[in-house]
Formats: C-alpha cells, structure tokens, sequence
C-alpha cells in the first residue's frame, strides 16, 4: 500500500472521489477531520496537497492500528495519526467536524456496527461521514484474502447499517462503474486460488495505469455531467450526517 497508494490509478481515483464529496457538503470545517483506519497516510498526504491551509492548521489527524503504519502515515502526510482501533477510537465525544473512513469496514478486524457507532460519536453534531466500501458479496476473491476483507457491501445494506447508527441524510452511490467488467473477468474468471494469488494492490505498468485512470476520469465526468451514481460498481461510497 505504501508503495503503490502515492501514484496507482485505484488510490488516485478515490481520493479525488472523496475530495469531492467533503468540497460538496456543508459540515463544520473549524474542527478536525479524521481519517479512520488511514493506513499510511496516502488521502491524508493528497487531503494536505489539496487543501494547504488544513496542513497548517493541524486540522486534520489519522487513526490507524498497525504502528508501522501510523509512523509511516505521519512522517508521509504531516498530520498527527494515533494507534488504536476503529471499534473503540481514542477520541473524545464530538471531536470531529468529519470522519473519512476507506475500505475499513470490510476488514476482519473490524464490527461494522460497533465501528459506525464509534464514528457518529465522535462526529459533531451536523458533522459529516464519507465512507467507501467494497461492493456485492459476490465479488469475493482472492484479492479480498490477501487484503483481509471479510464483507461486501450494497447499497441498501450501507444505507440500513449506517441508519442503525442514528446516522441521518443517508446517501450511496456506486462507482468504478465502466471498469465493473474487468474487475469481474479478473477477480472471477482469472484469479488464482488465494495462497497462489496477489492483492491488486501493486504497480501497474505506465501505459495499463494511464488507461485504467482516464476510464476512472471519464466516469467521474459522466457522473457530473448527468448528476448522481450509477446503477452498479465495483466500490460505493456513501456519505451520512450526524443530526444537529
């Protein structure tokens, strides 16, 4: 992941996905932001390249539950990252104007319910939650052992699990939409069996990132253009407020 997160297509795509849903948003921006489960530190370095000020200011933190990880997220991204766990997070009430959380509560480690709860407490009120998930159970690979993922999500069942949070304005979309046939040829009809197999977490040849990236683009342009999501995708992401 340290490796791979700073330039591959995947990473580069959500990202600017999740910039794009907290520049759309209205949520209280004179407190922190959080990213639960950061890993090392890649949205949050790209959150301090787009947003200069919040670097300086120290408004933003990690949490992360590997200590290498959290060593490498703050000497990457600048900002303060505690060690601890999305189910029982080292903050205190109401801490957080928003909580981005990517690809965490689908890991093993992790009680979803217990998670989300955490989350919407540590959340001010009107805060905002940005959430991306793997998508359909169905899609389970080889991949999903190597990184540990025990879960896939719909959208219907984000938007009851989040609800079940006391969570309000509940919204999802699907994305990496145009690319949903290849990832089903590769991870269904192609992969190998998990001990023999690796993560799609790794460094793509110049001209497959280039192409794979400006698919991911031409997506993020179709969707601005005809407002909301698609019908289907391989990842959702969905967002959610904690009520005044």
């Amino acid at each position: 992941m340290d490796a791979a997160e700073d330039a591959m297509w995947w990473y580069r795509a959500l990202h600017v996905r999740v910039l794009d849903a907290l520049a759309a948003e209205a949520w209280p921006r004179a407190l922190p932001l959080l990213d639960a489960g950061c890993g090392t530190g890649g949205f949050l370095a790209r959150l301090g390249a787009a947003e200069p000020g919040r670097a300086i200011e120290g408004a933003a933190e990690g949490l992360e539950y590997h200590p290498p990880a959290a060593a490498r997220a703050r000497a990457k991204a600048g900002f303060p990252v505690a060690v601890g766990s999305v189910n029982a997070m080292p903050f205190r009430d109401a801490a957080f104007g928003a909580v981005v959380s990517l690809d965490v509560l689908c890991h093993a480690a992790v009680e979803p319910g217990q998670a989300l709860a955490e989350m919407a407490r540590v959340l001010a009120p009107g805060g905002l939650l940005v959430l991306n998930l793997p998508a359909y159970a169905w899609l389970h690979s080889a991949h999903d052992e190597r990184v540990h993922n025990a879960r896939r999500f719909t959208a219907g069942g984000a938007r009851a699990l989040l609800a079940g949070a006391g969570l309000s304005r509940v919204r999802t979309r699907y994305w990496n939409t145009l690319l949903l046939p290849l990832m089903v040829a590769q991870r269904k009809l192609l992969s190998r069996p998990a001990p023999e197999s690796r993560s799609d977490v790794a460094p793509f040849s110049p001209w497959a990132d280039r192409t794979l990236h400006a698919v991911t683009a031409l997506e993020r342009r179709l969707a601005m253009v005809f407002g909301g999501g698609f019908p289907a995708g391989g990842s959702l992401l969905a967002t959610a407020r904690r009520p005044s």
